[in-house]
């Protein structure tokens, strides 16, 4: 695995007024992104909302974020939608057609929770033949429920070559080490291993992870880039352990009313992203936002003793007005 460390944020759904996606909102999102030095977008992932958006609105989003990236960095977007393999297949090549780099697999479509490991082999396997050539990924998603890939499942599918991509929710550094080495035994040169728990960011990026793709840089993102450039530098060992204490007091705290709070937060930051939220309906409370309110002046101290310039969205670069498409 490659040295160079990423950043991949899992990208928010922005939605206007009547609760329907926000095209120009996400061009702005994404220059947000981008001028926080990440190295790829997330695009149809749970934070998007996946769930709660209609198929159509999934590719034309995802269509709309490829278009406008231009290129500029890798986008992969979930494609495992459909009640049969056949539907997920068909999926995976209709999204996969917007021109992302990668379709990813969310691991609970593939195996019901009582099922066994057997029955997720064998669908990934019918899957692969399903899809043609197609660069696939896979993400442990919380939802529908939480399948963790087992050593054995994992070193299985990577020694099929059609997965390139891993986003690990598995939590435990020791299970993150585990599959970390087997990735390095099967030596996929293309395969790349990002974990999506920031309290476990130092120890999965010294230990070999390509980088981190957490809801966290949907809050902060410089400070988790900031994160994958210096975690494994020894010269920045004291710095690094120090906001890897901060980023885990934090994340607990972060993930209450989760997208909502991140919209909040962006908010607060600049960006005229609504607190409006299909996963979420409830509005914050005074409380919530006091807390959010609390993390945003500690993020600023962040950045303080970091030397980091948080990204200022009024001075961002904004090419919506080149790639007008109508509303979803």
């Amino acid at each position: 695995m490659s040295p160079e460390k990423k950043f991949i944020p899992v990208m928010l759904t922005p939605f206007n007024l009547k609760a329907q996606v926000d095209l120009d909102v996400v061009s702005q999102l994404i220059d947000f992104y981008l001028a926080a030095g990440v190295k790829g977008l997330f695009a149809n992932c749970l934070s998007s909302e996946m769930y709660s958006i209609s198929e159509d609105e999934r590719l034309a989003l995802t269509r709309h974020i490829v278009r406008y990236v231009d290129g500029r960095v890798p986008v992969v977007a979930t494609g495992s939608f459909g009640l049969t393999l056949e539907d997920k297949a068909d999926f995976t090549k209709r999204i996969y057609n917007t021109g992302v780099n990668a379709v990813i697999l969310i691991t609970g479509h593939y195996a019901n929770v009582d099922d066994p490991d057997e029955v997720l082999i064998r669908n990934f396997s019918r899957m692969f033949q399903l899809t043609d050539n197609i660069p696939l990924g896979l993400y442990e998603c919380p939802a529908p429920y939480k399948r963790i890939l087992s050593p054995e499942v994992f070193k299985t599918v990577l020694e099929s070559k059609r997965i390139i991509y891993h986003k690990d929710t598995s939590i435990d550094p020791q299970k993150v080490k585990a599959k970390l080495e087997i990735a390095q035994s099967v030596n996929s040169r293309r395969f790349e291993f990002y974990d999506a728990h920031s309290p476990n960011a130092v120890t999965s990026l010294r230990a070999g992870a390509r980088g981190m793709s957490s809801i966290a840089g949907n809050f902060y993102p410089e400070i988790l880039v900031w994160m994958c450039d210096h975690a494994a530098d020894p010269s920045f060992r004291e710095e690094a352990e120090w906001l890897q204490s901060e980023l885990s007091a934090v994340d607990p705290l972060i993930h209450v009313a989760y997208p909502m709070s991140a919209k909040y937060f962006l908010r607060k930051r600049g960006l005229p992203v609504r607190t409006i939220s299909r996963t979420h309906p409830l509005e914050l409370t005074i409380e919530q936002k006091a807390t959010l309110d609390q993390i945003y002046e500690r993020f600023l101290g962040w950045c303080d003793r970091l030397g980091i310039d948080p990204v200022r969205p009024d001075a961002v670069t904004n090419l919506s007005t080149a790639y007008p498409d109508p509303p979803i």
